[in-house]
């Protein structure tokens, strides 16, 4: 797929200038629309006036996405997957990042149900400054009872607010838990090549997303969404198959990637879709639940990597699910931007004006890894952050993004020096080398701290100070 450039998509604008799209003028519109920071439906002239029809249809079609994107849920925790358009997120970045869902069967209790729906919906693992949550429950029809089926989906509703996904082969159970979250527009697990001609017009009647589900069949796979499609539903999610034992994890990782490059580099009908993996298989082996929860944190790991948009967990443990967490929150960030923070002064506990003074860069990394190791230490203090551009400080300080007068700009322009009574600061070890530029800059007394600020709570942070402070 070539890019898009904002010239091309104003040529299908209407050109009126009206503003009614919040921007001051169409060519602007445009570059925000191929920034993916708007959507087309605000440029309401087009869509409410006929002369423009043949131009809305070709907009449409030219920035849509090989990879489509599909919603799930509604309101403020609707989750988006799929929308991608490239293959390597050095070539530009990925849109949205792969959803997690917990799953929990309609075999278990009524109070089960609702303590694990709520730990879902309460667990949040902070990293970097950001939240990292789950995104989705997965309601698995175990028993094959349809009224079972929507009873467990209502206690799930009772008690969390995310999205659902409904997993069933049997029309009838998902006709029966539809009818209990029509309005929460979840997605329809599955359609396969023997019930899709009574869950096609249930996904239908409902407005509902569906997943196509063939494992191990990437042709009837593509037939059935192209016969989906073809019933007028556009809404889909593919699922090749998640196979772990006897080489089927790998088979499993090649049907992901055939799958995303002929929807990226070949624009192939039927199989633009965001694909849907279930690392909870690992459960089924019949281990003990560490290998289990092992097993499954790998296999997700690895088909975050190979293009799953959707992945169904089972594990609660969550040294299982931070490495999971940590690598989406990695590949689904934008490469073209630092993680940074703002610059300023920050407070770890209660400071006082003989507090400690920290100084490093806003890289994200090393700012919150700092916060967090000072926190844990319990360590009354202030953290100076300098502008580095969000670059780390041992890169920074090659490329003088972190220097002496840097420091000094950042001890000014923050009024450090009202703030304390003390003219002490500490450096990380990576910052060694100006430590005697920064003295003769800014006339303040420095403290080459350890490279890791994981060595400070070991340190005797007072009389360090007290004993640089007195020196000449």
């Amino acid at each position: 797929m070539v890019r898009l450039s904002p010239l091309t998509v104003h040529g299908l604008l209407p050109g009126i200038n009206c503003k009614k799209c919040g921007e001051v003028t169409c060519l602007a519109f445009a570059s925000k629309l191929v920034a993916r920071t708007a959507e087309v439906e605000a440029c309401t002239p087009l869509f409410e006036e006929e002369q423009y029809a043949e131009k809305r249809q070709k907009l449409i079609e030219l920035i849509t996405p090989p990879v489509v994107s599909v919603k799930i849920g509604g309101g403020e925790r609707t989750v988006v997957v799929g929308g991608e358009e490239v293959l390597y997120r050095h070539d530009l970045t990925f849109y949205h990042p792969c959803a997690l869902a917990i799953d929990i069967s309609d075999e278990m209790d009524e109070e089960t149900v609702k303590k694990r729906a709520e730990w879902a919906d309460r667990l949040k693992i902070e990293r970097i400054g950001k939240v990292l949550t789950l995104n989705l429950i997965a309601v698995r029809d175990v028993s094959d009872d349809p009224e079972k089926f929507a009873k467990v989906v209502s206690w799930v509703r009772e008690s969390a607010g995310l999205p659902l996904i409904l997993c069933s082969y049997n029309p009838e159970a998902i006709k029966a838990a539809l009818d209990v979250c029509e309005m929460d527009r979840p997605l329809v697990y599955a359609a396969t090549e023997n019930n899709w001609q009574e869950i096609a017009p249930l996904v239908k009647k409902y407005n509902v997303p569906v997943c196509v589900s063939a494992p191990d069949n990437l042709t009837l796979l593509k037939q059935l969404a192209v016969t989906l499609q073809a019933y007028g539903i556009k809404d889909i999610v593919l699922d090749p198959g998640t196979f772990i034992d006897n080489g089927g994890l790998n088979r499993t990782l090649q049907n992901f990637a055939l799958l995303r490059r002929a929807g990226i580099e070949q624009e192939e009908e039927g199989v633009g879709f965001p694909l849907l993996g279930i690392p909870a298989i690992a459960w089924a082996n019949g281990e003990d639940s560490v290998t289990n929860a092992y097993t499954e944190a790998i296999v997700a790991s690895m088909l975050i990597a190979k293009y799953a948009d959707i992945l169904i967990l089972h594990s609660e443990d969550v040294w299982s699910l931070l490495p999971v967490f940590t690598l989406r929150q990695n590949i689904y960030s934008d490469p073209r931007i630092h993680p940074a923070i703002d610059p300023g002064i920050r407070e770890i506990g209660n400071p006082t004006p003989e507090s400690p003074v920290f100084v490093t860069a806003n890289f994200a990394l090393t700012y919150h890894t700092i916060e967090s190791d000072l926190e844990d230490g319990k360590i009354d203090s202030w953290i100076l952050v300098v502008d580095t551009e969000g670059i780390g400080i041992e890169s920074a300080v090659a490329g003088r993004q972190f220097s002496a007068v840097k420091i000094k700009e950042a001890i000014d322009e923050f009024d450090l020096e009202s703030k304390v009574s003390h003219r002490v600061m500490m450096l990380s070890g990576l910052a060694s080398r100006i430590s005697g530029e920064t003295e003769e800059e800014t006339g303040w007394k420095v403290i080459v701290g350890p490279k890791d600020s994981g060595g400070l709570k070991a340190m005797n942070l007072k009389e360090l100070w007290e004993k640089k402070a007195q020196e000449e």
